[in-house]
Formats: C-alpha cells, sequence, structure tokens
C-alpha cells in the first residue's frame, strides 16, 4: 500500500487541517500519517486559540515516520512560524523527500490568520524549492507573487511568476470572484486549465486542506500531476455535493461521502 504524510495543524472540529488530511487521504487508497505542527481550539465560526508544537519535537515526529515507514508523498498545510519551517524543510532535504505538496495556508476559511508574517518569506525560500507543486488560493497567491489578481490573465501570470521564482509547480485556485471554480495548473512552463462546477454549499471549512491532500494521495499512487489534480478536483466535488451541514459557521465537507463498507453503516 502506498503512504502519505501530512505535517500540519490539527483541528478540534474535524473539518480542516491534520483531521481532514487523514480522512482525505484514507479515501483516496493510501495509508495516512501525520506530523502535528500546532494544536489549535477551532470550530466552525472561527479559531479561538494556537499552541504550535516545540521544533525539535515536530523533528521527532517527522523522523520517526520516515525512518519506519517511508512516504510516497508529503504534504504540508498549516506552519505557522520560521523555526518549525525550517525544521521541516532541512527534513525533507535530509530524507530526499518526494512528491512534495505545499498547502500555504495563511487565513481560515473564517478569517482567522494562520501564520506569522515573517513565516512567509521563510516558507517561500525554505519550502517552495522542495515542492512538486504549491496549491495557493487566489490571496495566498497574491501575496506569493506580489500582485493583484483579478482575472484569468493575471491568474496565469501569477502562476508563471510563483513557478518561476521558485522552481516548482503551482495549483493556483479559483473562485473568490475571480472565475467561479477553474483552477490553473502552471507545470514546466505549461497551462493547464480545470474547469469546475461551483456547487451551492456554503460548508467549505476545510477544502485547501482538502485538495492538497487528495493531490498528494494520488501522487504517491503514481499519477501524473495534472492526473492527480483532475482525479482530487473530482473528489471534492464529490465532498462538497454531499451537503454536510454541520455547526453555525462554514462547516466542514463529508469527507467519506463515497464510503460504502458495511462497518459505515448508520446504525
Amino acid at each position: 500500500m502506498k503512504t502519505a504524510l501530512t505535517i500540519a495543524g490539527s483541528d478540534s472540529s474535524g473539518g480542516a487541517g491534520i483531521q481532514a488530511d487523514l480522512k482525505t487521504m484514507t479515501m483516496n487508497g493510501v495509508y495516512a500519517m501525520s506530523a502535528i505542527t500546532a494544536l489549535t481550539a477551532q470550530n466552525t465560526t472561527g479559531v479561538r486559540a494556537v499552541e504550535e508544537t516545540a521544533p525539535d519535537f515536530l523533528r521527532q515526529q517527522i523522523d520517526a515516520v520516515f525512518e519506519d515507514i517511508f512516504p510516497d508523498a508529503v504534504k504540508i498545510g498549516m506552519v505557522a512560524s520560521c523555526e518549525l519551517i525550517r525544521v521541516i524543510a532541512d527534513r525533507l532535504r535530509f530524507y530526499k523527500a518526494r512528491n512534495v505538496v505545499v498547502d500555504p495556508v495563511m487565513v481560515a476559511t473564517s478569517g482567522s490568520a494562520l501564520i506569522k508574517s515573517d513565516a512567509v518569506q521563510t516558507l517561500t525560500e525554505e519550502l517552495l524549492p522542495l515542492a512538486t507543486v504549491v496549491t495557493p488560493n487566489i490571496p495566498e497567491a497574491e501575496i506569493l507573487s506580489g500582485m493583484r489578481i483579478g482575472n484569468a490573465e493575471e491568474m496565469v501570470k501569477a502562476t508563471e511568476r510563483i513557478g518561476s521564482n521558485h522552481h516548482c509547480a503551482v495549483l493556483l485556485k479559483g473562485g473568490h470572484s475571480v472565475n467561479d471554480a477553474n483552477d490553473l495548473l502552471w507545470a514546466d512552463g505549461e497551462i493547464t486549465w480545470f474547469e469546475g462546477k461551483r456547487i451551492d454549499n456554503p460548508n467549505t471549512h476545510g477544502t485547501g486542506c482538502t485538495l492538497s491532500s487528495a493531490i498528494a494521495a494520488n501522487l504517491a499512487k503514481g499519477f501524473t500531476l495534472a492526473e492527480s489534480v483532475r482525479r482530487a478536483k473530482e473528489y471534492i466535488s464529490g465532498a462538497l455535493a454531499a451537503m454536510l451541514d454541520l455547526g453555525k459557521g462554514a462547516g466542514p465537507m463529508m469527507h467519506n461521502f463515497d464510503l460504502k463498507s458495511r462497518f459505515a453503516e448508520e446504525a
């Protein structure tokens, strides 16, 4: 069985972060493992508190995984500080990690900031050059590219700038009133558009975590980057279309919408 490691923060409400990653990787057919960068007290309405993992303890988590069950892919999510980013980059280089997907989590769906301002530069310098693909949304891509993105043409320019500067593929997620749900992949100078159908579901907590984890799972299984993106988008569309409605804010998706096992049957 193929394996994947998520290095990210914990979401106590289960819809995003480590919890969403583990669910997504499992549903996409790989053995999921985790290294936790932070504990968060959060729910669908917002983030109440964040407790970062000590850098040395994060290092030990990553070492424990790589030394025993070497991951076929690595997804990196919420990493709030420079020290933690440097630990991750150091261990990925040491182990020559493959199929690295970086989701540059900067702001939660609720609007809460999830990364310190000085850590953005460290992330771009240390992690993006190690990435197979980075998966920013429009606001994150504006930060990474240093330019405003208001239409499809500017999406293309931003992905080219990010990818060329950091020598990695870029999947720029649409939405945010730019082009509905169409995503743009820039890889080795080539542009591929992935058209999406916007699903009228306000419960989008953890969509970025879910998409990047599904991409990592498919890369681990040997699919090309473009096919991994296509399969991941199909999975997330199914999870949104299931119309799970939990919580008082932007609720989670139904990650297990396609679970058919008799063990998953309701009582």
